[in-house]
């Protein structure tokens, strides 16, 4: 059998989706990030950042109150650390908001 005649046609398509990419040359892989981006984004992740700094807060207020209460099971060492844990915790979301206030406010002087 003449090896020239047994070549196929080269096949566009299918090297381009053995290479990763789409018919218009941009990575597969973007595409599904950009698909994915509605699901979660900033907005999901700063909204449970807020909710765990909250449930840490109430974490400490229930561990002072079982403390105060003299509950055995609770000592004074995990509600140190627990009320530390919620400060450390809104120090940051407050942080994170004054650095966006900040933005904005830049972003809202800036002359067009």
């Amino acid at each position: 059998m003449d090896p020239i005649r047994s070549l196929k046609p080269f096949d566009f398509a299918q090297a381009v989706a053995r290479a990763g990419l789409g018919v218009d040359g941009q990575p597969l892989a973007l595409r599904k990030t950009a698909v994915a981006a509605p699901e979660g984004g900033f907005a999901t992740a700063m909204a449970q950042a807020l909710k765990s700094v909250s449930a840490q807060q109430n974490e400490a207020q229930h561990l002072q109150r079982e403390l105060q209460l003299d509950n055995p099971s609770v000592s004074l060492e995990q509600t140190m650390v627990s009320m530390q844990k919620a400060q450390i915790g809104f120090q940051a979301a407050m942080t994170v908001r004054n650095q966006f206030v900040r933005a904005y406010t830049d972003i809202m002087n800036m002359q067009v």
